[in-house]
């Protein structure tokens, strides 16, 4: 009974995932093409569920989902953007297009390929964590990624931190006539260069 509600609900799961990804690249409204790709996010992480890996499933719903597909979506509404000079301009990029579909295509061969012409090779291969099947994936993700393989998590987050530091700095434009604030001339500021007492007498302006 619970083999058979696992294959209905991969079923349903992948129906809806290659459904919405179709109407992602189809829809003529970018708008409903970003709802739809949430859509098929959504699937997606049903079938990471499936799958047993819960840890992948729950990024792909809060970072792709929860941040990246929310601000494409608010970027898509709220700014102006000319997607129809943007299409003019896609047959330069078809042959591009065409050589990355057939590295894809030509991967997802080779990996059916051998899963045809030898099922048990996965079996055969050295599981990283041998004791998966009294933990969750979670906790043993977590323990080998904090552990074992801190310093490279560390080098990650220092590489995206450069990066954003590079992409404000790449950005930042200083506009002239617009006044801009300067802590070092605020703290060397004395009461006699910011203060000026002036004595008004009464019934005459400054």
């Amino acid at each position: 009974m619970l083999e058979g509600l696992e294959a209905a609900f991969f079923y349903l799961f992948a129906l809806v995932a290659v459904a919405s990804a179709l109407m992602v690249i189809s829809s003529r409204n970018p708008v409903h093409s970003v709802l739809f790709l949430i859509l098929a996010f959504f699937n997606a992480a049903g079938l990471f569920l499936l799958a047993g890996a819960e840890f992948v499933a729950l990024i792909l719903l809060i970072v792709y989902v929860g941040a990246v597909m929310v601000l494409f979506l608010f970027v898509v509404m709220m700014l102006d953007v000319d997607f129809a000079e943007f299409k003019q301009g896609a047959l330069h990029y078809a042959p591009i297009g065409a050589l990355v579909g057939l590295v894809f295509a030509a991967e997802l061969i080779i990996v059916t390929g051998g899963y045809i012409l030898s099922p048990n090779l996965s079996s055969s291969v050295v599981r990283p964590i041998p004791d998966l099947a009294q933990r969750s994936n979670t906790a043993a993700l977590g323990d080998i990624l904090y552990t074992d393989y801190i310093h490279f998590f560390q080098m990650a987050g220092l590489v995206l931190l450069v990066a954003m530091i590079g992409a404000i700095v790449l950005t930042l434009r200083h506009k002239p006539g617009v006044k801009r604030q300067s802590i070092a001339d605020q703290v060397a500021r004395t009461p006699e260069a910011a203060i000026e007492i002036r004595k008004v007498e009464t019934g005459k302006g400054i």
